[in-house]
Protein backbone atom coordinates (compact mmCIF):
# COMPACT_ATOMS: atom_id res chain seq x y z
CA UNK A 1 0.00 0.00 0.00
CA UNK A 2 1.55 3.50 -1.18
CA UNK A 3 2.29 6.18 1.33
CA UNK A 4 -0.41 8.49 1.77
CA UNK A 5 0.13 12.33 2.64
CA UNK A 6 -2.88 14.41 3.76
CA UNK A 7 -2.33 18.02 3.13
CA UNK A 8 -4.62 20.81 2.48
CA UNK A 9 -5.55 23.58 0.01
CA UNK A 10 -1.99 24.03 -1.75
CA UNK A 11 -2.43 27.56 -1.97
CA UNK A 12 -2.62 28.23 1.62
CA UNK A 13 -1.40 25.40 3.41
CA UNK A 14 2.76 25.60 4.02
CA UNK A 15 2.69 23.42 6.72
CA UNK A 16 1.66 20.54 4.09
CA UNK A 17 4.27 22.00 1.55
CA UNK A 18 6.56 20.79 3.23
CA UNK A 19 6.38 16.96 3.02
CA UNK A 20 4.85 17.29 0.08
CA UNK A 21 7.92 18.83 -1.81
CA UNK A 22 9.90 16.48 0.48
CA UNK A 23 8.89 13.36 -1.03
CA UNK A 24 8.09 14.48 -4.20
CA UNK A 25 11.84 16.18 -4.83
CA UNK A 26 12.96 13.30 -3.33
CA UNK A 27 11.24 10.91 -5.49
CA UNK A 28 9.20 9.13 -2.90
CA UNK A 29 6.46 7.52 -4.32
CA UNK A 30 3.00 8.72 -2.35
CA UNK A 31 -0.51 9.01 -2.55
CA UNK A 32 -1.53 12.80 -2.18
CA UNK A 33 -5.56 13.02 -0.10
CA UNK A 34 -6.50 16.45 -0.43
CA UNK A 35 -8.92 18.13 2.63
CA UNK A 36 -9.99 21.47 1.41
CA UNK A 37 -10.09 23.78 3.77
CA UNK A 38 -14.03 24.73 4.48
CA UNK A 39 -13.73 25.88 8.11
CA UNK A 40 -11.61 24.85 11.27
CA UNK A 41 -14.62 24.66 13.10
CA UNK A 42 -14.72 21.65 15.40
CA UNK A 43 -18.35 20.53 13.09
CA UNK A 44 -16.28 21.05 9.76
CA UNK A 45 -15.61 18.58 7.26
CA UNK A 46 -12.45 19.61 7.55
CA UNK A 47 -12.23 18.88 11.02
CA UNK A 48 -13.93 15.61 10.77
CA UNK A 49 -11.68 13.99 7.52
CA UNK A 50 -8.48 15.44 9.51
CA UNK A 51 -9.15 13.69 13.00
CA UNK A 52 -9.68 10.42 11.08
CA UNK A 53 -5.64 10.53 10.81
CA UNK A 54 -4.67 12.80 13.00
CA UNK A 55 -6.12 13.32 16.50
CA UNK A 56 -5.32 16.83 16.53
CA UNK A 57 -7.39 17.39 13.43
CA UNK A 58 -4.80 19.41 11.68
CA UNK A 59 -2.81 18.35 8.26
CA UNK A 60 -0.29 17.44 7.33
CA UNK A 61 -0.31 13.47 7.93
CA UNK A 62 1.19 10.78 6.85
CA UNK A 63 -0.04 7.33 6.74
CA UNK A 64 2.22 4.91 5.93
CA UNK A 65 0.03 0.84 6.09
CA UNK A 66 -3.07 1.98 8.34
CA UNK A 67 -0.20 4.04 10.87
CA UNK A 68 -0.38 7.58 11.15
CA UNK A 69 2.47 10.32 11.70
CA UNK A 70 1.90 14.15 11.84
CA UNK A 71 3.45 17.14 12.73
CA UNK A 72 5.80 18.13 9.27
CA UNK A 73 8.86 17.92 11.46
CA UNK A 74 7.91 14.40 12.53
CA UNK A 75 6.90 13.14 9.21
CA UNK A 76 10.31 14.37 7.86
CA UNK A 77 12.55 12.55 10.67
CA UNK A 78 9.95 9.31 9.64
CA UNK A 79 10.60 9.61 6.03
CA UNK A 80 14.72 9.93 6.63
CA UNK A 81 14.42 6.81 8.73
CA UNK A 82 12.01 5.04 6.23
CA UNK A 83 14.01 6.17 3.13
CA UNK A 84 17.93 6.57 4.41
CA UNK A 85 19.01 5.57 0.67
CA UNK A 86 17.28 9.20 -0.12
CA UNK A 87 20.08 11.42 1.91
CA UNK A 88 17.41 13.78 3.58
CA UNK A 89 19.53 14.83 5.56
CA UNK A 90 23.12 15.86 5.72
CA UNK A 91 25.62 12.78 5.84
CA UNK A 92 28.11 14.79 7.78
CA UNK A 93 27.03 14.48 11.47
CA UNK A 94 28.00 18.35 12.27
CA UNK A 95 25.82 19.26 9.19
CA UNK A 96 22.70 16.97 9.72
CA UNK A 97 22.79 18.82 13.39
CA UNK A 98 22.78 22.12 11.94
CA UNK A 99 20.30 21.03 9.61
CA UNK A 100 18.11 19.77 12.34
CA UNK A 101 18.38 23.05 14.34
CA UNK A 102 17.11 25.60 11.62
CA UNK A 103 14.16 23.01 11.02
CA UNK A 104 13.56 23.02 14.55
CA UNK A 105 13.87 27.45 14.40
CA UNK A 106 11.56 27.38 11.67
CA UNK A 107 9.05 24.72 13.34
CA UNK A 108 8.76 27.14 16.54
CA UNK A 109 10.00 30.51 15.45
CA UNK A 110 9.55 33.26 12.66
CA UNK A 111 5.71 33.75 13.82
CA UNK A 112 5.65 37.08 12.84
CA UNK A 113 6.87 36.34 9.34
CA UNK A 114 3.79 33.90 9.17
CA UNK A 115 1.39 35.63 11.03
CA UNK A 116 1.41 38.84 9.07
CA UNK A 117 2.70 36.99 5.70
CA UNK A 118 0.71 34.19 5.64
CA UNK A 119 1.35 31.55 2.70
CA UNK A 120 -0.95 32.61 -0.42
CA UNK A 121 1.37 31.42 -3.53
CA UNK A 122 -1.77 32.89 -6.00
CA UNK A 123 -1.16 36.40 -4.85
CA UNK A 124 0.79 39.46 -5.34
CA UNK A 125 1.21 41.36 -2.27
CA UNK A 126 4.21 44.02 -2.55
CA UNK A 127 2.21 47.01 -1.40
CA UNK A 128 0.93 44.99 1.43
CA UNK A 129 4.21 43.77 2.00
CA UNK A 130 5.97 47.34 2.08
CA UNK A 131 3.23 48.46 4.62
CA UNK A 132 4.38 45.25 6.51
CA UNK A 133 7.62 45.80 6.70
CA UNK A 134 7.23 49.46 7.62
CA UNK A 135 5.16 48.95 10.25
CA UNK A 136 6.11 45.72 11.70
CA UNK A 137 9.70 45.07 13.21
CA UNK A 138 9.24 41.63 14.46
CA UNK A 139 8.51 40.99 10.63
CA UNK A 140 12.14 43.03 9.71
CA UNK A 141 13.55 40.91 12.81
CA UNK A 142 12.20 37.58 11.51
CA UNK A 143 13.70 38.36 7.53
CA UNK A 144 16.92 39.39 9.24
CA UNK A 145 17.38 36.08 10.80
CA UNK A 146 16.83 34.66 8.03
CA UNK A 147 19.43 36.80 5.86
CA UNK A 148 21.76 36.03 8.88
CA UNK A 149 20.98 32.22 8.91
CA UNK A 150 21.01 31.77 5.38
CA UNK A 151 23.95 33.66 4.58
CA UNK A 152 26.22 31.41 6.31
CA UNK A 153 24.70 28.37 5.25
CA UNK A 154 24.71 29.46 2.01
CA UNK A 155 28.59 30.65 1.73
CA UNK A 156 29.61 27.60 3.39
CA UNK A 157 28.44 25.62 0.02
CA UNK A 158 29.28 25.85 -3.67
CA UNK A 159 28.02 28.57 -5.75
CA UNK A 160 24.31 28.39 -6.70
CA UNK A 161 24.30 25.50 -4.21
CA UNK A 162 21.16 25.00 -1.53
CA UNK A 163 21.22 25.05 2.27
CA UNK A 164 23.33 21.96 2.96
CA UNK A 165 24.95 21.56 -0.97
CA UNK A 166 21.92 19.22 -2.30
CA UNK A 167 18.34 19.19 -1.52
CA UNK A 168 17.55 18.05 2.19
CA UNK A 169 14.87 18.88 4.71
CA UNK A 170 16.19 22.38 5.35
CA UNK A 171 15.15 23.80 1.65
CA UNK A 172 12.02 21.36 1.83
CA UNK A 173 10.94 23.26 5.09
CA UNK A 174 12.02 26.87 4.00
CA UNK A 175 10.19 26.39 0.63
CA UNK A 176 7.27 28.36 2.24
CA UNK A 177 8.98 30.96 3.14
CA UNK A 178 10.78 31.63 -0.36
CA UNK A 179 7.19 31.73 -1.45
CA UNK A 180 6.14 33.91 1.11
CA UNK A 181 9.13 36.61 0.48
CA UNK A 182 8.38 36.55 -3.57
CA UNK A 183 4.17 36.95 -2.60
CA UNK A 184 5.40 40.11 -0.83
CA UNK A 185 7.95 41.56 -2.17
CA UNK A 186 10.19 41.69 0.65
CA UNK A 187 13.47 43.26 0.65
CA UNK A 188 16.50 40.47 0.62
CA UNK A 189 19.80 40.55 -0.21
CA UNK A 190 20.88 39.24 -4.02
CA UNK A 191 22.58 36.33 -2.10
CA UNK A 192 18.56 35.25 -0.67
CA UNK A 193 16.82 36.27 -3.48
CA UNK A 194 19.18 33.87 -5.95
CA UNK A 195 18.28 30.94 -3.07
CA UNK A 196 14.76 31.69 -3.28
CA UNK A 197 14.82 31.39 -7.06
CA UNK A 198 16.76 28.30 -6.91
CA UNK A 199 14.25 26.90 -4.80
CA UNK A 200 11.58 27.99 -6.45
CA UNK A 201 12.63 26.40 -9.49
CA UNK A 202 13.06 22.98 -7.58
CA UNK A 203 10.76 20.42 -9.63
CA UNK A 204 9.36 19.67 -6.63
CA UNK A 205 8.23 22.62 -5.46
CA UNK A 206 7.56 23.86 -9.08
CA UNK A 207 4.83 20.91 -9.14
CA UNK A 208 3.64 22.35 -5.91
CA UNK A 209 3.12 25.92 -7.26
CA UNK A 210 1.57 25.11 -10.44
CA UNK A 211 -1.05 22.74 -8.32
CA UNK A 212 -1.55 26.04 -6.04
CA UNK A 213 -2.06 28.41 -8.84
CA UNK A 214 -4.52 25.59 -10.52
CA UNK A 215 -7.01 25.01 -7.57
CA UNK A 216 -8.52 28.58 -7.87
CA UNK A 217 -10.29 28.38 -4.37
CA UNK A 218 -10.83 31.29 -2.99
CA UNK A 219 -10.44 30.85 0.91
CA UNK A 220 -12.12 34.04 2.67
CA UNK A 221 -10.72 33.21 6.02
CA UNK A 222 -7.32 32.60 4.86
CA UNK A 223 -7.30 36.00 2.84
CA UNK A 224 -6.42 38.93 5.47
CA UNK A 225 -5.81 41.28 2.61
CA UNK A 226 -7.74 40.61 -0.80
CA UNK A 227 -11.25 40.57 -1.17
CA UNK A 228 -10.88 38.25 -3.94
CA UNK A 229 -8.96 37.06 -6.48
CA UNK A 230 -6.62 39.50 -8.50
CA UNK A 231 -7.44 37.27 -11.87
CA UNK A 232 -11.18 37.19 -11.40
Amino acid sequence: MPLQLFIGNKNYSSWSMRPWVLMRQAAIPFEEVLIRFDSFEADSDFKRRAKAVNPLGKVPALVDDGFAVWDSLAIAEYLAERFPEKGLWPADARQRARARSVCAEMHSGFSALRNHCPMNIEASLPDTGALLWRDQAGLRADVARIEAMWGELLAAQPAHGLLFGGFTIADAFFAPVCTRIRTYGLPVSDAVRAYVDRVLALPGVKAWIDDALAERDFIDFDEPYRLRPATR
